[in-house]
């Protein structure tokens, strides 16, 4: 296959609002040892893009300064010591970075197959956010048939992907989301219960719905303010999962309820472990949700899609919030 010099990318002129998200042309990258090079169908926008440009979060060491970190499409070039790729196949990727891109370089370990029955642009919208999920509400938060669960965030990427999976594990689940209708969206989704954090107190709500038990795993992706209140309505034994910092990194909290109700609060990062690290996560993606998605019982939520052009407005949808599930870029 004959490759272009060239590509048309979106860089980071500089931190900042949308605006700074600028097309520019740089050469197609080349796959080191153990990579591939796909040509990119699709990339999936996520918060910590958002954050990236805001000059919050830079790229691992290494790793390409351009933004985006799931992708689908097709793998035109092997690097050395690559195994189990073949030329042409149609996969999707977790990326440290350089998915809004005509062309992007993945760690071949981290390369999943398209799932039967989904179209590129629903294929970008999984890698980052479902392993994202699956490694802390169920690897760290150990989440389980029967247990009760409270997702903040529901309507997000990350919210819509983690209600469907606790759902049919068998949990019972509750989600904040930011009005009336993506209160509703959560419970469409699943939810037994959508809580509409701007007119209800989700601490209230829990403690009523559930007779006064609580939370077995609460899934938080705003910390702050809502770590005392995650405290106050964990369950006796409850997990309680950070994933981001929307609301601050710090928290005044009483330390004694930790003590009282033997908790566990945990959190992670997935942008910079290790490839080995991240691939034992795709490997249990693909073996216990992948028939999941094939089998119609999970999909990601698609909201809208922009050009890749036009990833600046795709940005300015993200920080109104008021989407319902993944913003996705097509190539």
């Amino acid at each position: 296959m004959t490759l272009p010099g060239e590509m048309t990318v979106v860089e980071i002129a500089a931190p900042g609002g949308p605006e700074q998200l600028k097309t520019a042309i740089r050469p197609v990258p080349k796959p080191g040892d153990g990579e591939v090079l796909v040509r990119v169908q699709a990339a999936g926008v996520n918060r910590p893009d958002v954050m990236q440009r805001q000059g919050r979060y830079p790229p691992p060491p290494g790793a390409s300064d351009l933004p985006g970190m799931e992708i689908a499409g097709e793998v035109v070039a092997l690097g050395p010591n690559v195994s189990g790729v073949s030329l042409g196949d149609k996969v999707t990727s977790l990326l440290p970075g350089g998915g809004y891109a005509g062309y992007a370089v993945a760690a071949a370990p981290l390369l999943m197959p398209i799932p039967k029955g989904l179209s590129m642009v629903e294929a970008a919208a999984i890698p980052e956010t479902f392993l994202t999920v699956w490694t802390n509400l169920f690897e760290r938060g150990r989440c389980k048939a029967g247990d009760i669960v409270l997702i903040h965030g529901g309507t997000s990427g990350i919210g819509t992907t983690a209600i469907q999976l606790a759902r049919v594990s068998g949990a019972k689940v509750f989600a904040t989301a930011g009005s009336d209708a993506k209160a509703r969206a959560c419970e469409a989704l699943g939810a037994v219960r959508g809580i509409d954090y701007k007119t209800e107190d989700f601490v209230e709500v829990i403690r009523a719905e559930t007779k006064g038990y609580g939370v077995d795993i609460t899934l938080d992706m705003v910390a702050g303010s809502y770590v005392q209140r995650n405290l106050d309505i964990a369950a006796v034994e409850g997990r309680i999962v950070t994933i981001s910092l929307l609301g601050g990194s710090r928290a005044e909290i009483n330390v004694g309820m930790i003590l009282i109700k033997r908790l566990t609060l945990t959190g992670s990062t997935l942008r910079s472990r290790t490839v080995a690290q991240k691939a034992a996560v795709a490997d249990a993606v693909r073996q216990n949700v992948w028939p999941l998605i094939e089998s119609g019982k999970v999909r990601p939520v698609i909201f809208k899609t922009f050009p890749l052009a036009e990833a600046s407005e795709a940005h300015r949808l993200m920080e109104t919030s008021n989407h319902i599930g993944k913003i996705v870029l097509t190539v």
